[in-house]
């Protein structure tokens, strides 16, 4: 017999189904409570409202677990690589080796970029910001596949466009960086990798040969595997709903791009890097800054450190913290601003006001590490957390039309005027 809760209103009783997920969740279901009742519920932010139902992320906050389709995130960051993962989270499992190598070379097809995109850049304003680049561009890929726009579409024709936004987001990305310089952008050569083709992109040069050193390989595997899905957040959620109006995946992930862009989710890491910039050019007295954030009465605090979801540990934390002591390590960087991130690092693991409180350094802090110690500028961090929240975007889209999920549609209690008079111009 299935489990009910019940809920009265005035003389009236209703019973609401009790839904459990696999790994314990247990949700109401409201869903027929407004056709029952006349009454909907108010969650503002949806904290506590479950949207949809989802095979693909688990998490759990309070006691730091991250799993995509079942898989432990620390084991896919050790043993997998970022077009694994992207494979797994898309269709649900690990691909056999051929399976993989038919899904590499899929992707490999179509890493070039049509060349009428490059007249974006010409209109963009030299100092226009990444992510509004990274948004405008991945939408118009769009009326570049008018055959993407069929609300209806065969499984064929749904997987090429995933290939399609796979593949040429990287060199988007890497465009990006490159017009940002002044550059030339530089063509993919499918003859790497996903992760060593972008970041040859990215960081080659049209006068020289270079080499990709396998150990920013590797830490940009890590990376984008850590980043690649999270659950219902912001971003991922506005993809869920642009995509239940039926609309093109292009549409819905630029969608995404514009939802992460903000600085309450995107923005993070950046901000770690600028806190760490504000602190250097203040005489980097990294101990008067712990002394601000431990301060109740001081507005500053400490970015990088916590994590609103994860209420003990962000398992993506221990995993980045290894991979970023081996990127400086490598590449033997002397960089001040580096310098202050480790000795904030070092106070928080070991200082008792932040253990007591869980103020652990968090994904952000690392990857802001990182991608400074790239030599990405901070204004390109989000770019690259957009390129690994991909795979889960895109998973998150196939799985809710899978699901023929209906529009999106949330309701509100209206707090407006009641009904007024209409006032002629000439008497207000």
């Amino acid at each position: 017999m299935s489990e009910n809760a019940q809920l009265k209103i005035g003389d009236k009783t209703y019973d609401l189904p009790i839904i459990e997920g696999t790994e314990g969740e247990k949700a109401i279901d409201i869903s027929k409570l407004r056709d029952q009742s006349g009454y909907v519920t108010l969650d503002i932010g949806y904290k506590n409202t479950g949207a949809t139902k989802s095979a693909i992320t688990f998490l759990d906050g309070e006691l730091g677990i991250l799993k995509y389709r079942g898989y432990p995130i620390e084991q896919l960051a050790e043993k997998s690589s970022f077009i694994e993962v992207a494979y797994l989270l898309i269709y649900g499992a690990l691909p056999t080796e051929q399976q993989l190598t038919d899904f590499q070379y899929e992707i490999s097809r179509y890493t070039l970029v049509h060349e009428d995109m490059k007249k974006f850049f010409d209109g963009f304003p030299s100092k226009s910001h990444p992510m509004g680049q990274l948004s405008s561009l991945v939408c118009a890929l769009s009326a570049f596949y008018p055959e993407s726009l069929k609300p209806i579409q065969t499984n064929e024709e749904v997987h090429l466009s995933i290939i399609k936004v796979l593949a040429k987001m990287a060199t988007l990305v890497s465009w990006i960086y490159k017009k940002s310089l002044g550059h030339p952008v530089i063509y993919p050569r499918n003859k790497y990798d996903y992760v060593t083709n972008f970041l040859y992109m990215t960081f080659g040069q049209r006068t020289e040969e270079i080499e990709i050193d396998p150990v920013v390989v590797s830490a940009m595997n890590v990376l984008l595997i850590l980043h690649a899905d999270h659950e219902q957040n912001c971003s991922t959620s506005t993809v869920r709903i642009v995509g239940s109006s039926e609309s093109n995946i292009y549409a819905s992930v630029s969608a995404g791009i514009s939802a992460l862009w903000g600085p309450l989710h995107g923005g993070a890491n950046q901000a770690v890097i600028e806190m760490l910039e504000k602190i250097k050019e203040d005489g980097g007295d990294t101990d008067k800054w712990i002394a601000k954030a431990k301060d109740k009465n001081d507005p500053f605090r400490l970015m990088g450190f916590g994590h609103r979801v994860y209420k003990n540990f962000d398992p993506r934390a221990k995993i980045i913290k290894k991979a970023c002591d081996d990127i400086l390590e490598k590449l033997g960087i002397d960089d001040e601003v580096l310098d202050i991130a480790k000795k904030l690092e070092e106070v928080a693991l070991k200082d008792p006001y932040f253990v007591e409180r869980k103020l652990y350094p968090n994904v952000d802090f690392y990857s802001g590490i990182i991608y400074r110690a790239l030599g990405f500028p901070t204004d390109m961090f989000t770019v690259l957390f957009a390129l690994g929240r991909l795979p889960g975007w895109i998973a998150q889209w196939k799985e809710m039309k899978d699901n023929k999920e209906p529009i999106g549609r949330p309701r509100q209690i209206y707090t407006g005027a009641t009904t007024r008079d209409y006032v002629d111009i000439a008497s207000r």
